[in-house]
């Protein structure tokens, strides 16, 4: 219980001394932002300060603080230490600049900005990674919630076909509207209610499990190695850790949620509640559903080998056993997902036509987009069922992909502090650390390696780790010579949008 209560204080010291910090560092300011400079009636609509932090938080909390730590918590009491550590240094920092760099370039999403700060070729590369990304994050995130739909506490019969089909139909539909249609029509007006939710269900996880938090393990002071070798299928920390428990250390898909509450958000000043205090509640939800983790597979050990949604049933209807409580629990999951699935898709329609240069304010234009999107996802998720084995590697490589989101994010935060002359450290540490467990995690997986992984380099362990620390390094070196050339170059202006890159599509700042 002390290592689980002084992960909580990380969390919330952090935001009020380190988030402070990182405010300073970034100096936001009165200038106008996109929602009242360039207003377009469907992305860039002024909305209330209360709003968009709902509206955040939901974005960003998909399924990875509930099931990827459920999941994650095999690690042991560790987790209650690095979760927090790597969310105050790492993930609330990658999501503050996500959000406040686009807020100062008329919004715009992590691969047109990356086109300006890291140039046109490295533009093209993250462009690729995160459209993949999403799609697959539009998959995930469609065939969880519709798997929890069709658990036996929602449903109240045995697990059916037909239900969870039914279930993805209309998750799907309700994804085609909040893509399709302007910001302020479905998400601006539903997103309060699902938050309320949110919180609610993960308060009541919190109120189930705090007679028993004497349970929890404890992080091993006398024996600092056992801490790390205490998974029990023997995974390694890292990478695995990382990739496991995306969303409540540091998430990439995060960057492309940032930007869109960056353009409804009415000043830069409430930036660092919006983004990094939305992430640090997405660690104490973290950190809620890892406490319930632990508590159960401490009460029933064979869940060790079951799946995340399986041991998430079991879980909600040990420590509440109300029924109608514990279905508006699940519920509250189910919205979590949702949640994030829905503007990912919308982030992917956005991310297209800023590259193309397609008018997002002509409803017809919008539906080419979004159509197409739409077909591919639901390929992935008729293919991810069909094969017995194709959701755990659709999700394996959905996290590492995820993580190398992260990456390009930071590399542009790292670029763009750089190029002002500011404090770029903050930014650079942990993106060249994102970077080791990509690198090593591609490096080294394989199913010979690890079982149920997907393909990778199949490299033996030290060797992906050595090589992971030798890319890492010169990613870093890259980033630090592209931003000190900016610095130099005085046409260039980190926080001004050239409206130009809109007109010519092949903007290079130097």
């Amino acid at each position: 219980m002390i290592t689980f209560l002084i992960g909580v204080a990380i969390l919330i010291g952090g935001y009020f001394t380190y988030g402070k910090f990182v405010e300073h560092v970034f100096g936001p300011d009165d200038r106008k932002t996109p929602a009242i400079a360039n207003p377009d009636g469907v992305d860039r609509v002024p909305m209330k300060h209360w709003k968009n932090m709902l509206i955040q938080l939901l974005n960003i909390a998909g399924i990875g603080p509930v099931i990827g730590v459920i999941l994650g918590i095999k690690f042991g009491a560790i987790v209650f230490i690095i979760l927090p550590l790597g969310n105050v240094l790492g993930g609330a920092v990658h999501d503050y600049f996500s959000g406040m760099i686009s807020m100062r370039n008329n919004g715009y999403n992590v691969p047109a900005l990356s086109r300006k700060f890291l140039g046109k070729g490295p533009s093209k590369l993250v462009m690729g990674l995160i459209s993949v990304a999403l799609i697959l994050v539009g998959a995930v995130f469609t065939n969880t919630p519709a798997q929890l739909i069709n658990t036996p506490i929602i449903a109240g019969s045995a697990v059916s076909p037909t239900l969870f089909w039914v279930a993805v139909g209309v998750i799907f539909a309700y994804y085609f509207a909040s893509t399709f249609f302007p910001i302020d029509k479905i998400i601006g007006r539903i997103y309060p209610i699902f938050g309320g939710m949110l919180i609610l269900a993960s308060l009541g996880i919190m109120i189930g499990i705090a007679p028993h938090l004497n349970v929890l393990d404890e992080f091993n002071l006398c024996d600092i190695a056992s801490n790390f070798t205490q998974h029990p299928g023997h995974q390694p920390i890292i990478p695995m850790l990382f990739v496991t428990i995306a969303c409540g250390i540091i998430s990439g898909f995060h960057s492309t949620q940032s930007p869109l509450v960056a353009r409804t958000e009415v000043t830069e000043k409430t930036g660092r509640q919006t983004f990094y205090g939305m992430m640090i509640i997405e660690g104490l939800i973290g950190m809620i559903w890892a406490a319930g983790g632990m508590f159960i597979y401490h009460m029933q050990p064979e869940l060790m080998a079951a799946g995340g949604v399986k041991v998430l049933s079991v879980l909600v209807s040990t420590v509440i056993p109300f029924a109608p409580i514990s279905i508006l629990v699940v519920v509250g999951v189910i919205i979590l997902a949702i949640t994030s699935g829905d503007t990912s898709l919308r982030s992917l329609r956005l991310t297209i036509s800023e590259l193309f240069g397609i008018d997002q304010t002509d409803p017809k234009k919008r539906l080419l987009l979004t159509v197409p999107m739409f077909a591919i996802c639901l390929v992935i998720i008729f293919w991810s069922n069909l094969n017995p084995q194709g959701f755990n590697i659709l999700w394996n490589y959905f996290s590492w992909s995820n993580q190398l989101m992260a990456v390009c994010s930071l590399c542009v935060a790292t670029v763009y502090l750089r190029s002002k002359g500011k404090n770029f450290w903050i930014t650079l540490f942990p993106c060249m650390f994102m970077a080791f467990i990509c690198f090593d995690y591609i490096f080294w997986v394989s199913p010979e390696n690890l079982k149920g992984a997907p393909l990778g380099f199949g490299l033996d362990y030290k060797t992906a780790l050595v090589l992971a620390l030798e890319n890492a390094v010169i990613l870093g070196a890259l980033l630090c010579r592209r931003g000190k050339t900016l610095y130099s170059n005085k046409n260039f202006d980190a926080d001004k949008w050239d409206s130009s890159i809109d007109e010519r599509h092949n903007y290079k700042p130097d």
